[in-house]
């Protein structure tokens, strides 16, 4: 028998499919060599001799996964609030994230995030740099030693945005883009890897899209970027590429847009019905921001749409348009801002529910990575093990229920125990 089993002891919660939410109190989770193998009520009599982590009375829950954040911004979380999307990159935005050319300067800010990432309940990420290459390493760098599993990606932008913070032509773009692949391919990371990351249409020229999908092909990666946040920046778009049927296709133009390519596109709030067809016949992920999309006064995404359409669906926190890195905070968000577009927008879209963003936040982020974010079988084991007791009440609660008080309560300081890919962090 193998000698590689971890057995966890406590209150497990994870949701295998938007509808269902699976609670065992007092239950026992069973790893080997990292992968989980089942949730039992009673353990079977060969594995009694075997360790056991005995979490009694905590809660037990996969790792959550943010599908879209930038490292360079969480510096001024909360700031520039009242601003919309375009104003706010131009005033807040661009200025920190010049910032970044100066490597003291990224390595002290990226200890920060990747350090706050580490203690927080996120297992994964997909991440946003800036433009510079020696900045995205030293992010990658504190990633992998922090142990959260990430994709990262250099930014690239070559017009519309400031002198500081743009690369000069889309050949200075794609030559920074092939220096930074070979200096990650040198390093050998095991935990993060990279992600292509044309920031959104209106930074990006042609040449340098066409560039990109050169890179994409070559280097077999994924892409992010940003869709359909903003009502200005799609009219932007349609300025920009006339050529284009929606936003959705003119990143499709360059075959960048999902396919054979695997791609995360940020808040979606305004696709329509045409774009939202692109979207599933080309397997999109949607990373759902609904704190962006609040504090930028960009909209509201119709997340029950695209679920009952069976698209790929996670959530983000999109720092610094959201303010909270730990993604129980959007889940809360996704559920109350699905509560105004119901009363307010489309009364057709019921809101949706506790299971439904959980499972958001864990297994539909997660499939991005692969088997990940469930306690099913097959799946690697990523997992947070919570202390909810210092949310006191006076009456006896089922599991199910402190899994929604922690998504509403939580502020990131309960984690005690955190398994990534099957090692625990700590």
């Amino acid at each position: 028998m193998s000698e590689n089993y971890l057995i966890l002891k406590g209150d497990i919660c994870y949701t295998p499919s938007p509808e269902k939410m699976v609670c065992m109190e007092d239950g026992y989770l069973v790893c080997e060599n990292g992968i989980c193998k089942y949730v039992t009520k009673e353990l079977p009599g060969k594995l009694l001799d075997f360790p056991i982590s005995d979490y009694s009375g905590k809660l037990i829950m996969p790792g959550l996964i943010d599908l879209h954040v930038h490292a360079p911004q969480y510096s001024f979380r909360g700031l520039g609030m009242d601003m919309e999307l375009l104003e706010w990159l131009n005033c807040r935005t661009f200025p920190e994230e010049r910032n970044y050319q100066d490597e003291t300067y990224a390595k002290r800010a990226y200890e920060i995030f990747a350090e706050d990432l580490r203690r927080g309940p996120n297992t994964r990420a997909c991440v946003f740099g800036t433009l510079h290459v020696a900045g995205t390493l030293i992010l990658m760098d504190e990633l992998e030693k922090s142990g959260i599993c990430a994709f990262v990606g250099k930014v690239n932008m070559d017009r519309n945005s400031p002198d500081f913070l743009r690369e000069q032509s889309a050949d200075e773009s794609l030559a920074n883009t092939k220096e930074w692949l070979r200096q990650v391919k040198k390093k050998e990371y095991h935990s993060v890897k990279p992600m292509l990351t044309p920031r959104f249409i209106p930074s990006c020229t042609d040449a340098l899209m066409e560039g990109l999908k050169q890179i994409q092909a070559e280097w077999r990666l994924p892409v992010q970027s940003h869709l359909s946040e903003n009502q200005g920046e799609i009219s932007w778009v349609k300025e920009l590429s006339p050529q284009s049927a929606f936003y959705g296709d003119a990143y499709d133009r360059f075959g960048l847009f999902g396919g054979d390519v695997p791609t995360v596109m940020a808040h979606c709030v305004w696709s329509e019905e045409e774009e939202q067809k692109r979207m599933k016949e080309r397997g999109i992920y949607i990373a759902h921001c609904p704190q962006s999309n609040e504090n930028l006064a960009s909209g509201i995404a119709p997340v029950r749409a695209y679920l009952e359409q069976g698209m790929h669906v996670g959530l983000g926190s999109d720092v610094a348009g959201g303010a909270h890195m730990s993604i129980f905070r959007a889940m809360a968000d996704a559920v109350q801002m699905s509560k105004i577009r119901w009363r307010l927008v489309d009364q057709s879209q019921k809101p949706l529910t506790v299971p439904e963003v959980f499972y958001l936040g864990t297994k539909g982020g997660g499939s991005f990575f692969g088997k990940v974010g469930s306690f099913e079988s097959g799946y690697e084991l990523d997992a947070v093990i919570i202390d909810d007791s210092i949310y006191r009440h006076p009456q006896k609660l089922s599991v199910e229920e402190r899994a929604e008080r922690l998504i509403y309560l939580h502020d990131g300081s309960t984690v005690l125990h955190k398994f990534v890919a099957g090692k625990q962090l700590f």
